[in-house]
């Protein structure tokens, strides 16, 4: 895995109240919520002036929760206004989050922790064993049984009609 780089230094953050009914108003009903979602870019462009990358593109990075909350109601029917938190970082990355969202830590993988086996569940590990064996068993005799009892039966009617 490649090392992860530290988090930049935050320059400058920002609560903002966005409009976003100026713009969708306009739009049909089926694009209300993209043509949102492109208010609130325009808007934070405008607002915190992100950077760009190498290849031109804008570093802005919009929250899961905001764009939750524009989606909420679906396609047709986003919120009139947002509340946003926005941060831009010493690099010119803006991100943007709704106010009050929680904060997604890092996650660290948990250690599998081993478990002791109790007397009681070793038992029922070598009962199962045990059921599995006989299971087995039975199934290999199963063809020998089968010739037996055909003997046992032609010996008893020496007179049948038909015999193998």
């Amino acid at each position: 895995m490649a090392k992860k780089e530290k988090e930049a230094k935050i320059v400058l953050e920002r609560t903002y109240n966005v409009p976003l009914r100026r713009r969708w108003r306009y739009a049909p009903r089926y694009k209300k919520a993209k043509k949102a979602v492109t208010t609130l870019k325009e808007f934070i462009i405008k607002h915190m002036k992100p950077a760009k990358d190498e290849k031109g593109r804008i570093l802005l990075k919009i929250g899961k929760y905001a764009n939750d909350e524009i989606w909420k109601h679906g396609m047709k029917n986003p919120p009139h206004h947002i509340k946003v938190d926005s941060k831009k970082d010493e690099k010119g990355l803006v991100t943007v989050e709704l106010t009050g969202a929680p904060k997604e830590e890092e996650k660290k993988p948990k250690k599998k922790e081993e478990k002791k086996e109790t007397k009681e569940e070793v038992e029922k590990k070598e009962k199962q064993k045990e059921a599995l064996d006989e299971l087995k068993k039975q199934e290999t005799e199963k063809p020998a049984l089968k010739e037996e009892v055909k003997k046992k039966a032609v010996e008893e009617k020496p007179n049948a009609p038909f015999q193998r």
